[in-house]
């Protein structure tokens, strides 16, 4: 094929992708009709629990730099040493099933899209904390506020994510100590689902407490939740100040923490399957009964990130079996633990988005949708463990998202999903192409892929050969186009834009 034909069918081939680009509407978050899957028998649940407990017992848990959390902890009748936190047999499980609620609703800005977290409900979140982002046309390179923005306004685009996420990329062009009023003003202002708010120090989550009053009215943000926040554990055994002040904010103010620990076994946590999970069970356990102790009753999820790791580089490694059995164990002691899970969707290793991208993503994707989690950070973007969000790989992963959608949908059983009157009309020896049945439903019978080619050879050399990356290429380029901002109350919006203002005033720039 000539260059000159091949520029044609480019063309076509970006007209067709351009098609397929799915719109903005669907459910507010998913509810499961399709049972988790167990690994563990109740014996083996119980020894995990059992060891989780010894840790917080014997070994114990530091809380770093905060007196504060120390007293509270001695209050409640842990043993403190120094900062090391050793915590009776059965009093975190008690403080949080007393306490945290089994489900809860973070509220949007738009009602019709807050979403209900926790029990059979899937939650789909973009990726978060990448320093880069690439694409094919520019390549890997730091991330802007225009790179953050963009990727807000994709969230906000598809049906197959139900939030705008957090830090999806760190827009390196601002200030460290300012850029989280700019990243927390575009999920309210371009996009009108549920948003993270920032963690990286307690003043910074005050802000986004503060911001959420001025956007939702201190009176609804005092009775309900309209932010949810990552507060990662420092992996092995270790909550920081920065992260216990965080929480501690959020708390108090009623908005949920996803208490997570992040560990890369091997290195943050043993290499054994049991061994990982017990100890991540463990810090879990102590930050989730940490934040009731700070408020009774405040939401709280119960977060994992758990990969392994190559024992030749030390690099971690994800797709892998042995995190995702982790992830089946520690999410069934979540559910009898009572409280809502997170954990990690698209994960993977690659470069480029390639088809090592595709394969290890899908594989967490699937495990995490079929292990039940309801909230899954990471479901659409991420690539090289994490360091790049990719535009591309980001449409990729929205597709394997709405298949998640269509999955956990289950089996229609209803008449229709019967189709005896079509097997009735057809009979032996024919085909259903033609029949009233298939008339009716071919438009909604199967999913239907935006960045998959299931053309003939001859067709899609003819559409200009292009690959699933480049017909990514054209389908992010074209949301984007076609992106509109949701209406705000241009008052509400100034008086954000006023907070912001006055905050940035307040305190001079800073590189760290």
């Amino acid at each position: 094929m000539t260059d000159q034909g091949r520029k044609r069918g480019g063309g076509r081939a970006a007209r067709k992708a351009a098609q397929s680009v799915p719109v903005a509407q669907g459910p507010a978050y998913i509810t499961r009709n399709v049972p988790v899957y167990e690994i563990l028998d109740e014996e083996g649940l119980a020894l995990i629990e059992a060891n989780a407990e010894t840790i917080l017992q014997e070994v114990g848990v530091e809380f770093r730099g905060d007196l504060e959390a120390l007293q509270i902890w001695k209050d409640a009748g842990a043993d403190i040493n120094g900062e090391r936190v050793r915590i009776p047999k059965g009093l975190c499980k008690k403080l949080i099933q007393d306490n945290a609620p089994r489900e809860f609703t973070q509220h949007a800005r738009n009602p019709q899209k807050s979403v209900r977290i926790g029990g059979k409900n899937m939650v789909l979140v973009p990726a978060y904390g990448s320093p880069f982002v690439r694409d094919l046309g520019k390549g890997r390179r730091y991330a802007t506020i225009e790179d953050f923005r963009n990727f807000v306004k994709l969230a906000y685009s598809t049906p197959f994510l139900h939030h705008s996420g957090g830090t999806i990329c760190e827009p390196v062009d601002l200030p460290v100590n300012k850029r989280h009023l700019d990243m927390v003003y575009t999920h309210m202002r371009y996009s009108d689902k549920p948003f993270m708010g920032s963690v990286t120090a307690p003043e910074r989550a005050q802000d986004t407490v503060d911001m959420a009053k001025v956007l939702f009215g201190e009176e609804f943000v005092r009775d309900n939740t309209v932010i949810t926040s990552l507060i990662n554990a420092n992996s092995p055994l270790v909550w920081d100040a920065t992260m216990i002040g965080a929480l501690k904010i959020y708390a108090r103010n009623n908005q949920a923490c996803i208490v997570s620990p992040f560990c890369i076994a091997g290195a943050m946590s043993p290499v054994t399957v049991a061994g990982t999970a017990s100890q991540l069970y463990g810090e879990a356990l102590s930050g989730m009964a940490f934040a009731q102790l700070v408020r009774p009753g405040a939401p709280v999820i119960f977060g994992t990130f758990s990969s392994s790791m190559s024992m030749q580089s030390g690099a971690p490694t994800f797709g892998t079996p042995e995190p995702q059995l982790v992830l089946y164990i520690v999410a069934a002691l979540a559910r009898k633990l009572g409280v809502p899970f997170r954990s990690g969707g698209g994960l993977n290793s690659a470069k480029v988005p390639d088809a090592q991208a595709a394969y290890e993503a899908a594989n967490t994707l699937q495990h995490a949708m079929l292990a039940g989690v309801n909230f899954m950070l990471h479901t659409a973007g991420w690539l090289e463990g994490g360091l790049s969000m990719s535009y591309e790989k980001f449409i990729m992963d929205i597709d394997q998202a709405g298949m998640i959608h269509s999955f956990l949908a289950g089996v229609d059983l209803s008449e229709n999903g019967q189709a005896l009157d079509a097997i009735r009309e057809v009979g032996p020896g024919k085909h259903f192409l033609g029949c009233e049945h298939t008339q009716e439903n071919f438009k909604t019978a199967f999913f239907r892929s935006s960045v998959a080619d299931n053309n003939s050879f001859e067709q899609w050399e003819a559409d200009g050969n292009l690959d699933t990356a480049q017909r990514a290429n054209v389908i992010w380029k074209k949301m984007l186009d076609e992106y509109e901002m949701p209406a705000m109350d241009p008052a509400l919006d100034e008086a954000l834009l006023a907070f912001i203002r006055q905050r940035k005033e307040s305190f001079p720039d800073a590189s760290y």
